[in-house]
């Protein structure tokens, strides 16, 4: 459901008000602007509405993006792995978000992170990794932090690891240089074992450029699908989700300025390279 109204007069209560334009119980209401359905468009300045006694005025915006099944979902409990003031490290778990949407942002890291932290800390998204896949993650903590980390994510001065297991026996090395978008894409490869009985290879992945969903559609379009991917491929459904984990981050860190590197258990490596 979704509802846009801009107010020809002024509102006591934004509440009172979408309860009476929507006809949805308040407590259901109530629960969407906590978490972030509700958007106030106020001249040029939009942010989350979440303050149920919120008066409007005349001329504002109000949104709303109400997905029942979305509200419902139930966040897990992160919290960092590293804090180094300016920036933390996380462990992203799949289902949640990089970033909210319209519809919400209480299954996104930077709202789990806000909460966590009582908003004594600022929060900055400065990359992302898609909703189904786990892994490590960095939130900035102030506005210079967060200009710094993104410009090393931008000119490829962070080199992201990714591990996944993929359907069918895949080369033991392999580039995929193919564009995305009409963007540059390219995607490299190492198989770490082949598992005969199950028909799936472990790959270490490095990519440059990060396009939209880049590592799950390169593996799909040379025939080797990353199991569990609900949208690229076939033949490669399971029942344990997309097994596609980011586990490892290299780069300078901006605080101690020297080399750094973030690194996870290899998730899905069994035995020695095949």
């Amino acid at each position: 459901m979704e509802l846009k109204r801009t107010l020809p007069t002024a509102v006591d209560n934004a509440l009172e008000y979408l309860t009476e334009a929507t006809g949805l119980p308040k407590k259901r209401l109530k629960d969407a602007m906590n978490k972030g359905a509700v958007w106030l468009i106020r001249g040029t300045h939009e942010r989350r509405l979440r303050r149920a006694n919120n008066p409007l005025k005349a001329g504002d915006r109000i949104e709303l993006y109400y997905d029942e099944a979305l509200l419902d979902l139930k966040p897990p409990q992160l919290s960092p792995i590293e804090d180094r003031m300016g920036y933390t490290l996380w462990y992203k778990t799949a289902g949640v978000m990089s970033q909210g949407t319209r519809y919400g942002d209480h299954m996104a890291l930077p709202r789990m992170a806000e909460l966590a932290y009582g908003y004594k800390r600022e929060i900055y998204t400065v990359h992302r990794l898609d909703r189904e896949t786990r892994g490590l993650i960095l939130l900035a903590h102030n506005k210079k932090m967060a200009a710094i980390l993104s410009k090393l994510f931008q000119d490829g001065a962070v080199e992201k690891g990714y591990q996944a297991v993929v359907l069918g026996e895949a080369p033991l090395e392999g580039t995929v240089d193919l564009a995305l978008d009409d963007k540059a894409a390219i995607t490299h490869f190492t198989r770490l074992e082949y598992d005969a009985e199950r028909n799936t290879s472990v790959l270490e992945i490095r990519i440059e450029h990060g396009r939209t969903h880049q590592i799950r559609r390169h593996l799909a379009h040379i025939g080797h699908p990353v199991m569990g991917d609900p949208r690229y491929g076939e033949g490669n459904k399971n029942r344990e989700g997309l097994l596609l984990v980011a586990h490892r981050l290299n780069f300078i860190c901006p605080m101690r300025r020297q080399p750094t590197e973030f690194q996870l258990p290899q998730p899905f490596v069994t035995k020695t390279n095949s």
